[in-house]
Formats: structure tokens, sequence, C-alpha cells
């Protein structure tokens, strides 16, 4: 039977979820948005569809959340800090606006957690967390801006020929199965790290071995809580993927989803837990410098860095400072 600590723990997990998914849900869908290929409904539609479809299919991630970055049981409450420590930080960048990593809140919140309530860094497993998430947090964004200015300098070379208008028609279906495969990645990888945290979290409970792999309802319970946080929306964030970086058209959406698809599969499948919304940001920045160097808004892509630099420091103080708070009334 959960303990009542356990059951806040999981409510608490499936919350982040929620805001995960509205919080993500222009990762997926802005450039098909901002270039009409999809009125925003449907968007929106797609998105939590593939993103329940996706999140059913792997645990690889999630199992790099729940046994690769600390080595001690962990008491529930600390990752009730963790959740609530990434959960601020979501909600923050949420409210301004800025497309940060949902997937690097959550890391960071776990690591801070730890330390504090080791009262150490001993027990975080640092090889893991280099391998894991330093190495993909610099890596996968490099790789999405390469694919996506390749994958651009090629569509310019083989349609040079057709028209503006026969590129915008043709292209604008083709983002339709784009931004269904830029969704279907998002949930393989985005809804595992919930995943992982409830599996965590049901392993030092005592209600499951460790080994045993992600249960079945867990798998159900993310998935849905993303799609239905998904169906809401993320306007904010929307304005500034799909129109804020470089200005786009039917083919070079096509060309930025695609190219972030290809990433995110490929680190999902090596149990990466990466930020899709990096991937997805680089991309479009990719894509708008094959056009031109200076097509691409370069003061905002700072800022964007900026966030995505300071979210590990950040959290893992949130997170520290929630389980501090948090033994204060237990």
């Amino acid at each position: 039977m959960l303990s009542g600590i356990l059951a806040c723990v999981i409510l608490c997990a499936l919350v982040f979820e929620f805001i995960n998914g509205f919080h993500d849900t222009a990762n997926a869908i802005a450039t098909s948005v901002y270039t009409r290929a999809l009125t925003p409904k449907k968007a929106i539609m797609l998105a939590a569809a593939m993103n329940l479809v996706g999140a059913m299919v792997s645990e690889k991630v999630a199992m790099t959340i729940s046994t690769g970055l600390v080595d001690v049981a962990l008491e529930q409450y600390v990752i009730l800090g963790a959740l609530i420590g990434a959960i601020l930080w979501n909600l923050f960048t949420w409210w301004k606006g800025i497309p940060s990593s949902s997937s690097h809140a959550l890391i960071g919140s776990l690591i801070g957690s730890t330390i504090v309530f080791t009262m150490g860094t001993e027990h975080v497993l640092w090889g893991g967390v280099v391998q894991k998430v330093i190495i993909p947090l610099f890596t996968s964004p490099f790789i999405g801006l390469l694919i996506g200015f390749g994958f651009m300098k090629l569509i310019f070379r083989l349609f040079t020929s057709w028209s503006q208008s026969k590129a915008n028609r043709v292209f604008s279906k083709l983002q339709v199965f784009s931004a269904a495969l830029v969704s279907f990645s998002h949930g393989n990888n985005d809804a595992q790290k919930t995943m992982g945290i409830i599996t965590l979290s049901l392993i030092t409970g005592g209600m499951l071995d460790p080994g045993s792999g992600v249960p079945i309802w867990v798998k159900f319970a993310c998935a849905c809580m993303m799609a239905l946080g998904t169906s809401l929306g993320g306007w904010k964030i929307m304005k500034t993927m799909g129109g804020g970086v470089t200005k786009l058209q039917p083919a070079s959406g096509f060309a930025a989803q695609t190219a972030s698809a290809i990433v995110i599969e490929s680190m999902s499948f090596m149990g990466a837990p990466i930020s899709t919304t990096q991937v997805i940001t680089t991309a479009v920045m990719g894509v708008g410098s094959a056009k031109r160097i200076s097509a691409v808004k370069w003061g905002i892509a700072q800022n964007i860095f900026i966030a995505w630099v300071v979210t590990l420091p950040i959290t893992m103080i949130l997170g520290g400072l929630s389980v501090w708070v948090i033994q204060f009334f237990i």
C-alpha cells in the first residue's frame, strides 16, 4: 500500500509531467503553427497524440534517471524536494517565455536534493552525470544545428527550380509528418524522465525491485499527463520558438523538425536524457544560418543559451533548498 509521502511524490511527479507538457509543447509544433502548415488547435492535438504514443515505446532514458545518477537510497521527501525545485524553475521560465530545459531542471534538482540529503557529493554518480547529462547537453544541440544547416542546404540544392508557391504547398503538407515525428520523439525522451523519478521513488519505497523496469501503469500515467499538458499549449514559448529566432517558411520548418527528430531519437536510443528544447532551437538556428548568418536573431539566441547554462546550477540550488525546507517539517 502506498504511504502518504510516496503518494505525494507520485502526485507531484505527475504535476511535473503535466507542466512539462505545456512547457514544451512549443518544441514540437511552433514551426508548424508559425508557417501555417497547421492551425494551433490541430497542431496541439497532433502533438498530444504523438507524445502519448512516443512515451509508451521505450524506457532507456527512464532507467538512466532512476538508477544512473545517484547511488544512495533516497528518502521519499528528497525526491519530492527534487520535483518541487524542477517545477518552480519550469513555471518561472514558462512565465518568462524562456524555452529552457525541463530535463536538466529535473536532473539538476535531483542532484542538489541528494547533496543536501547526504551532506556531501560522494553519492552523486558524477561519471553518469558527465556521460549521460553533461556531454549530451553540449553535443546534442551542436549536432542539431549541423543537421539543420546541412538539411536546409540540401533542400536548397534539390528544389532550387521550384517556385515559392509550389515549395510552400508541398512542404506545408510534409510538415504535418515532421511535426508528428518530432512530437513522437519528444514523448519518447521527455516523458521518460518523470517515469524514471516515479520508478526511483517506488524502488526506494520498497515497492519495486531495482532492475525490474518501469511499471506499465507508470508509463501510461506519465504519457497521459504529458499529453494532457500538451493539449493546453504553451503560447509564450511557442512565440519565441516559432518566429523569434529566425523567420521560417514551410521548407525550413520541415528541415528543422526533421533534423530535431533525428537527433532526439538517436539520443533516446542511447538512453541519454537530453533537452528537446535545446535540440529544436539549435536546429532552427541551423536552418536559418543556411540562408544567411544574419537571418538568425542572435540576441534572442544568446538569451536562450544563458538559460541553458544556468538551468543546472540554479535547479541544484532550488532542489537543495526544497529538501532543506521540507526537513524542518518532518
